[in-house]
């Protein structure tokens, strides 16, 4: 029983970007043809085997980066975490010269033999 994969349980599989764009399609696609929003993320995710909320969180993320709908697309994203690791590798580095600069103030300071 353990080897069976329960509903709702996880997976790894990880989706090529031209499967999420392509999914992304379909699904605007296909609320183009009925004209409205209800139940077609459901309807593509079960015809492609994709997770409902994996999909959802695509078809957002496109909306976002399309301009569609407010939030914060994925280059900004992108470019924020990009950001928030070189601030961090900075305040490293000024915590080292900091210390060496206290280092070396002290030797100066000390007296001569």
């Amino acid at each position: 029983m353990a080897n069976q994969k329960q509903k709702g349980s996880p997976t790894a599989r990880r989706y090529t970007p031209d499967e999420k764009a392509q999914a992304v399609r379909l699904v605007r696609t296909l609320r183009d043809e009925l004209g409205t929003s209800h139940g077609t993320i459901q309807r593509i995710a079960n015809q492609l085997g994709y997770g409902v909320e994996s999909l959802r969180s695509w078809v957002h993320q496109a909306d976002v980066d399309d301009g569609l709908l407010g939030g914060t697309t994925t280059s900004d994203a992108q470019k924020l975490k990009e950001l928030e690791q070189e601030v961090k590798e900075l305040r490293r580095a000024n915590a080292i010269l900091r210390k060496a600069s206290a280092f070396f103030a002290a030797e100066l300071d000390r007296p001569q033999k």
